[in-house]
């Protein structure tokens, strides 16, 4: 009886012959929370269209939720909705709205506690505090999921996607607006933010602190409050992304403070007040970025170092650089610049003068913003022409030594 009875232990574990649970008005089991009951180990839960109000939905065993039509559930503005406490769980094809609010508990359309290989996909979240929320959770997946909350104070609204303490997530083509911030990450690691579209949020389109050894890769952050954030993080890789629109005095396409051994690559900013504000950045390289029609493309105080800056391409900004320093321990070489005047007689495509990206001007309005009133007159163009042939304000040293007469790859 004993090889009988490992082939009937074989079949049983295979994953085709796990259970299937229906739930609807017209199936057996009527709500969510009766299918999870009844289910084993490695089960789905199929939940048809229709709307379920069923407070916190647990799961503390490792089964497939799935929607079918997009069922939604309704947390009538009173509950956490799904509450996961199981490794491997699946949540994909909800709409999720209208969860509770608390200034004192984190109340989430979606948590995940302590846990790994959890996926969250497809789902659709409105209405809720914070939108999908992971603490301490390891290689989970949360892509394609469009979150939006029409929340107008930061008090009143949670983040979109907010991760904490965890390692290896990936954060894949979602969409996230109108939350206090679009993605949040403290003390991540070894993860991955990847082709997502953050707008209109109240805060940052993504905020990132403590969080070492992670990458953000073609994404999209438009219109937000103030930008986007990474503090207090090393060894980050920010390759490819859009930052956009980012308009107001404390807003920046992307403000990056106390960042090291960091790597910044092929990144667009476009229309921004300041698009990059670099405060305490050491050892960080930045090549083949693009900086457009911002008011400032860089902002670099004087605790910056041994950051190089090569192969940018700077158009149509009001001011190159700023700085609020006289010594500068960075390397500005090999840029083009679209207001460099010099000249190339020997034709190798480096301008034979250095340009001096800080202007006189830029220098007063640093120190007196209401001088921005006189931009574009005679007098600051004079006292722009007289510190390039002898510089008196503007850091002597800040200077691209080999400026690129042309675009050195295609827009």
């Amino acid at each position: 009886m004993r090889p009988y009875f490992l082939i009937l232990f074989f079949l049983y574990s295979l994953p085709g012959m796990c259970g299937i649970i229906h739930v609807g008005k017209s199936e057996k089991i009527k709500t969510i929370k009766e299918a999870i009951s009844h289910a084993n180990e490695r089960d789905t839960v199929l939940v048809h269209g229709g709307y379920y109000k069923e407070g916190n939905i647990f799961i503390s065993k490792k089964i497939v939720l799935k929607g079918i039509d997009l069922p939604t559930l309704d947390g009538e503005n009173k509950y956490q909705i799904i509450s996961v406490k199981a490794n491997g769980v699946v949540i994909d094809g909800f709409k999720i709205v209208h969860s509770g609010t608390s200034s004192l508990e984190d109340i989430a359309g979606i948590k995940l506690y302590d846990v790994r290989d959890a996926v969250v996909q497809n789902n659709v979240l409105d209405d809720t505090f914070f939108g999908i929320y992971t603490q301490r959770g390891i290689n989970c997946l949360i892509q394609n999921n469009v979150l939006t909350s029409a929340r107008k104070q930061e008090q009143a609204s949670g983040n979109g996607i907010h991760c904490w303490k965890s390692d290896s997530m990936r954060i894949i083509n979602n969409t996230i607006k109108g939350h206090r911030d679009g993605i949040y990450f403290e003390f991540v690691t070894n993860s991955v933010i990847w082709r997502n579209v953050s707008t209109s949020n109240l805060r940052y389109g993504l905020h990132f602190m403590f969080s070492n050894s992670d990458s953000y890769i073609s994404n999209i952050f438009r219109y937000n409050g103030a930008g986007v954030s990474v503090m207090f993080s090393h060894h980050v890789k920010m390759f490819n992304n859009y930052f956009e629109e980012n308009w107001g005095d404390g807003a920046y396409g992307i403000l990056l403070k106390e960042i090291a051994d960091s790597y910044i690559d092929g990144n667009h900013f476009i229309k921004n007040t300041s698009a990059i504000y670099m405060e305490g950045v050491s050892r960080t390289i930045m090549v083949k970025n693009v900086f457009r029609n911002n008011g400032w493309a860089l902002k670099i105080q004087a605790s910056c170092m041994e950051t190089e800056l090569h192969n940018n391409v700077f158009l149509g900004n009001t001011f190159d650089v700023g700085t609020n320093g006289s010594l500068v321990l960075n390397n500005f070489d090999g840029n083009y610049w679209d207001k460099y005047e010099g000249y190339d007689l020997n034709k190798n495509g480096i301008g034979d003068l250095p340009y001096r990206p800080v202007s006189m001007y830029s220098m007063i309005v640093e120190r007196n913003p209401p001088a921005m009133i006189l931009f574009h007159s005679f007098m600051t163009s004079l006292l722009d022409k007289t510190e390039k042939v002898l510089p008196t304000l503007t850091p002597e040293n800040l200077a691209d030594t080999k400026p690129l007469m042309k675009l050195p790859f295609h827009l």
